[in-house]
């Protein structure tokens, strides 16, 4: 009698022909066991509840600030309860960044991490040389003043923008000794303001550009040819994966120092309500494995969460060293609050953000508004 599991990933083939290709080679492996994937889009992946997916779905590909809540609300099984010890302290000691760690909330292991990604520059190198490449905000202010430069301004991400800058020019982000701000005025209208200066200098198109659809105009532009920081996605550095290569980079320096760019990935959980524990755990280790990391995973268009692969010399042969030269962002990466409410500060913060960066007004009233709404967030 066959056994049917049901996950639910992402809708870009770095979240889903990853993962469906190991799928498909664990259940060659285990005749009797098939796991049937489904997708949904980007935004639904970053906001959508997973108490909700949890009810249908067996496997959930989650972001990490939903630890927290799947730690209190228990929608997701504890894999610190139910895989060894000695596979976890791999999966530990072989973390890109912070990615492992990002998904155990106060000693609940709501995830693994199967993917990992932070904010990284590219550049189109059909069009730019590598000498070219901005590595300060201030030079990617003037480079942007002639067209070159895009990247992503919707809520989400200019949020991270904002997370990012902060973080490196020494502002205090949830600090917890101040539940009243989420960072301290004076670094936070700085910020800002820099985020305007840099938004004016580009074409509006970037309000609409989430992470993939940046990648996609970068990789088709007439014009632009360079982005100072997006979410990584490694299969633009592949032959044949979009009209032009894209070439990555560790990203820009802010104040002298390199942009701390906000960690994101994605995690494998396993639901609560999974019938079917022991096959779900078997195939959680097959997929985290470093091997199939290194490998299967990689060579379906994943973009791995264990540090082999973004060490194999095969894995950077074919991506034009992509995992090499941006593993030192990853590393650096920082790591998003993880509150049972945090993601209602970060599903509304953003627009908060963006209507400022685009449309001006005042920088003071608009902290105003994020603070009112992290106080809020904190409440739930």
């Amino acid at each position: 009698m066959s056994t049917t599991l049901k996950g639910i990933t992402w809708n870009h083939s770095r979240g889903f022909t990853s993962i469906v290709g190991v799928a498909q080679r664990f259940s060659e492996l285990n005749p009797g066991i098939d796991i049937v994937w489904e997708k949904r889009s980007l935004s639904e992946f970053e906001s959508k509840p997973i108490q909700m997916l949890a009810q249908d779905y067996d496997f959930l590909v989650i972001d990490h600030p939903w630890a927290g809540f799947a730690a209190k609300h228990n929608v997701l099984l504890p894999l610190n309860s139910y895989l060894p010890a000695e596979f976890l302290a791999d999966q530990a000691e072989n973390s890109v960044g912070k990615s492992h760690a990002s998904y155990n909330f106060n000693g609940f292991q709501a995830a693994l991490a199967i993917d990992a990604a932070s904010p990284v520059s590219i550049y189109r190198p059909d069009k730019m040389d590598a000498s070219q490449v901005p590595h300060d905000f201030e030079d990617v202010i003037e480079l942007a003043k002639t067209g070159a430069v895009i990247y992503a301004a919707t809520p989400t991400y200019l949020l991270m923008d904002f997370y990012a800058m902060c973080a490196t020019s020494g502002g205090a982000l949830f600090d917890e000794s101040d539940p009243e701000h989420v960072v301290d005025a004076a670094h936070g209208q700085a910020v800002l303001e820099d985020m305007r200066r840099l938004a004016m200098c580009c074409p509006s198109e970037i309000f609409s550009y989430n992470t993939i659809d940046l990648h996609e105009a970068l990789a088709t532009s007439d014009t632009a040819t360079y982005c100072p920081f997006v979410y990584g996605y490694v299969n633009y550095s592949r032959r044949g994966y979009a009209q032009h290569v894209l070439k990555a980079g560790n990203i820009i320096n802010y104040h002298s120092h390199m942009l701390q760019g906000v960690l994101g990935g994605t995690g494998l959980a396993i639901s609560s309500q999974c019938k079917h524990i022991d096959e779900a755990i078997a195939f959680a280790q097959y997929a985290l494995s470093p091997e199939i990391q290194r490998t299967l995973y990689c060579d379906c268009g994943g973009q791995p969460g264990h540090r082999a692969a973004w060490l194999d010399e095969e894995c950077n042969r074919t991506t034009l060293n992509f995992y090499k030269d941006t593993l030192e962002s990853l590393n650096h990466a920082y790591l998003r609050p993880r509150y049972s409410g945090y993601l209602t500060f970060q599903d509304n913060a953003g627009v908060i953000i963006r209507d400022y960066v685009r449309s001006g007004g005042d920088v003071a009233a608009t902290l105003k508004k994020l603070n009112e709404l992290y106080v809020s967030s904190r409440e739930q």
